[in-house]
Order: structure tokens, then C-alpha cells, then sequence
């Protein structure tokens, strides 16, 4: 087996492994420095997609979902903080904190917003978007 050495865009970090025609992706969950959008805003990194479900890596520093805007997302979410600490607030008012290990499933068009996220130690969010039942 064949081990290429190739960048991502952000990251820098993706080895691939190359046999006949498969591609092993390998990467680092925590980056090495604070990422951000070229916005300022949170960095969203798809690490796996396939036909019904995508994976991806989420860097917060501090950013929160704009007042008065709310996630309405076409899929579930099941979400996990690795690392941080972060508030997520509800469409009813209610409101949920995370630290570091704790997960949660968001239902699809369960209206939430993030309202807090710890800058030291930055959030490392790992999240999966699949179609639910």
C-alpha cells in the first residue's frame, strides 16, 4: 500500500492511503490552532460524506448564531462537544449546556441556536447529519 501525502484546504493535516481504487482518508480532530471561516465565524470541515449521512468537524471560539437567526436543518443531528464548553437555546425557550464528552440527537427542524461558546479551551464540536426514520 501506497501512502500519499496530501493537504486539505484549512486543515493541512490528511494523510490518504491509496490501494487499487480506494482512498483511506486519516486526519487530527483537534487542530493545532484556533480555525476559523475566513469570516471570523465557526470553521465547518466535512471529514466523511456518503449517500444518506455526512461527518463533520466544527471549531468554535467564542461565536454564537446571531440574534434572531435559528437552525432549521433538513436532517437529524447527533452532535458530541469533544472538547469545551457550549449552550445551545431552543425555539420554546429552553436552553441546553454541554461540556466536554456530552452528545445530543437534534431532531430535524428542531428550531435551536448556539448561544454560548467557550473560547479557552476552543470547541471541537464532531457532528453526524443523516436522514432519521
Amino acid at each position: 500500500m501506497r501512502v500519499m501525502q496530501t493537504d486539505l484546504i484549512h486543515s493541512g493535516s490528511i494523510r490518504c492511503e491509496k490501494k487499487a481504487d480506494m482512498t483511506a482518508a486519516r486526519g487530527q480532530l483537534f487542530p493545532p490552532c484556533v480555525l476559523r471561516a475566513p469570516d471570523g465565524g465557526e470553521f465547518f470541515e466535512t471529514l466523511a460524506e456518503g449517500k444518506n449521512c455526512r461527518v463533520e468537524r466544527i471549531v468554535s471560539s467564542g461565536q454564537t448564531t446571531p440574534e434572531g437567526q435559528w437552525y432549521d436543518q433538513e436532517r437529524d443531528e447527533w452532535v458530541v462537544l469533544l472538547q469545551g464548553r457550549a449552550r445551545l437555546a431552543w425555539e420554546d425557550g429552553t436552553q441546553t449546556d454541554l461540556s466536554a464528552g456530552e452528545w445530543l440527537t437534534i431532531p430535524a427542524h428542531a428550531r435551536h441556536r448556539v448561544v454560548y461558546t467557550s473560547a479557552e479551551p476552543m470547541c471541537v464540536w464532531l457532528a453526524l447529519h443523516f436522514d432519521g426514520k
